[in-house]
């Protein structure tokens, strides 16, 4: 390749952070986008609960509900099984461009679900199914984000600061879930959520009427703003240096890597990209079993904690403590969740990622069991509300940010698209798991009105997080300041 024809494209030694900044922050969006869409489901889910139990053609069971609030992790399967596929095909902008329309589409969709043509405001069985098709096709945009955002941003990012710049994407997720804490806590206003009686009649109906028929509503469709933001904005973003060389395109690569990195250092970079990526892409298990299988586990302890039944059932759980505004409380997690998230940005290129995922374990593990504790005990309410934060809190500076970042770096350069796609897909696996199991096991008695089922759950919770803790000790390799170039040599060493 001529460099010296490139002059032209040649950037300052140091490169242009603003440059880096302005298309990390793009790529963030999806990231936001990610948690506005996972987390609207619980100021929706009650409204929503409440429509479809006045359906004339079937009975809305427990069960459907718990299908239809989860539906949308149906297509985040989906979409990050098809990540790696696309991603390698398409590029990873194109991709996060699909995803951004499905993002769209979904989130019109599920706010007009008769779409002009079923009869409006009518709840039916065919309604339903078309709503969680919506659902489902927003999954899909969720789980391409989930994988392709942060290997976008892994692959744009120089190797001192990717761990910080990759944790910006779970800070965005975090604040997502906020942004849409608040815009439902707006909407609700002083509008009141359905009450059921003991028969499992509305007992409340004149007062929540409008949160039936109309609430729910605005809360999906709230998600058309960020939604059409990041669709358009990320048609602005370059491709990635490290497809553009896989492709053939190394003068492209070469100009966006000196914008970011300075000419010289570009170049060394463009020279161990073409190194490792001596073809397009190789068998999966070209490193060993053993890259693939921590990918993985990571993704399935990231989920397997059981942060996500916490996050996306948080008013509910605050109700069942007796809490007296619920959405009240989550807003103020939110909060803490967005200030220990920062904790991981700013500390993981000091700390390193397994210290932090040690760390994050132990203090969730304690959270978790001071809430299998204390629950259903009045006397202990404070308690109770402290530990789950002390859970959340823990989860967000270590397994939250710190597992996407290692996922984003582990992979060598030639199997980096399909092994994401495998990881990020078993994370929304175990995140449906999660998610559906939730509720019937946090309901579980062993006698008429005890609480076994609260106990049960986080004591399980916890335990899971004791053996997370231990399995990053034992298994995970640091990355902190390795080059993704890197990882070609740390796997190969490792399977020798």
């Amino acid at each position: 390749m001529d460099y010296q024809n490139l002059n032209k494209m040649e950037q300052n030694q140091s490169g242009s952070k603003a440059y880096l900044i302005s298309i990390v922050m793009v790529a963030v969006l999806g990231g936001l986008l990610f948690g506005y869409d996972t987390a609207v489901i619980s100021g929706a889910e009650k409204g929503l609960q409440a429509f479809f139990k006045g359906a004339s053609d079937f009975e809305y069971t427990d069960f459907m509900h718990g299908f239809t609030s989860s539906s949308a992790l149906i297509g985040c399967i989906i979409g990050s099984s098809l990540s790696g596929l696309f991603a390698s095909k398409f590029g990873r902008k194109r991709s996060l461009i699909f995803a951004g329309i499905c993002f769209f589409l979904s989130a019109w969709g599920s706010m007009e679900p008769e779409t002009y043509i079923m009869p409006q405001g009518v709840a039916d069985w065919n309604l339903l199914v078309v709503f969680n098709c919506y659902r489902v096709l927003g999954g899909i945009g969720v789980g391409m984000a989930s994988a392709i955002c942060p290997m976008y941003i892994g692959e744009v990012a120089p190797s001192n600061i990717r761990g910080m710049l990759v944790s910006w994407n779970q800070f965005a997720i975090i604040f997502g879930q906020l942004v849409v804490y608040f815009v439902n806590f707006v909407i609700m206003g002083s509008h009141a959520n359905p009450i059921y009686d003991a028969a499992g009649h509305i007992a409340n109906l004149m007062d929540a009427q409008w949160t039936i028929e109309t609430g729910w509503r605005y809360m999906f469709g709230s998600e058309c703003v960020p939604a059409g933001l990041f669709t358009f904005l990320i048609c602005f973003v370059p491709e990635t240096p490290r497809y553009l060389v896989m492709v053939g395109q190394d003068e492209k690569a070469y100009g966006i890597l000196a914008k970011i990195n300075g000419s010289e250092k570009a170049k060394e970079i463009i020279h161990d990209i073409k190194n490792t990526v001596t073809v397009k892409t190789e068998k999966l298990f070209s490193y060993g079993f053993m890259c693939i299988f921590v990918g993985v586990m990571l993704s399935v302890f990231q989920q397997a904690v059981g942060i996500n039944a916490v996050l996306y059932y948080a008013p509910r759980i605050f109700q069942d403590m007796g809490m007296g505004n619920p959405m009240v409380q989550t807003v103020i997690m939110g909060i803490v969740n967005i200030s220990f998230t920062l904790v991981a940005v700013f500390t993981v290129e000091k700390l390193g990622r397994k210290p932090l995922l040690i760390c994050g374990s132990i203090g969730m593990a304690i959270g978790a069991l001071g809430v299998a504790l204390t629950f259903g005990n009045a006397a202990l309410s404070t308690i109770t509300m402290l530990s789950i934060m002390v859970y959340s809190a823990s989860f967000m500076f270590s397994w939250g940010p710190i597992a996407w970042v290692l996922i984003a770096e582990l992979f060598p350069n030639t199997i980096r698209g399909a092994a994401v796609a495998i990881a990020v897909a078993f994370q929304w696996i175990f995140n449906f798991i999660v998610s559906s199991t939730f509720v019937p096991m946090f309901n579980m008695h062993l006698t008429q009105g005890d609480d076994f089922g609260h106990w049960f759950t986080y004591g399980l919770y916890g335990a899971i997080c004791v053996i997370a803790a231990i399995f990053v000790w034992k298994l995970v390799p640091e990355t902190k300041g390795k080059s993704l170039e890197d990882m070609s040599k740390l796997w190969k060493k490792e399977e020798a």
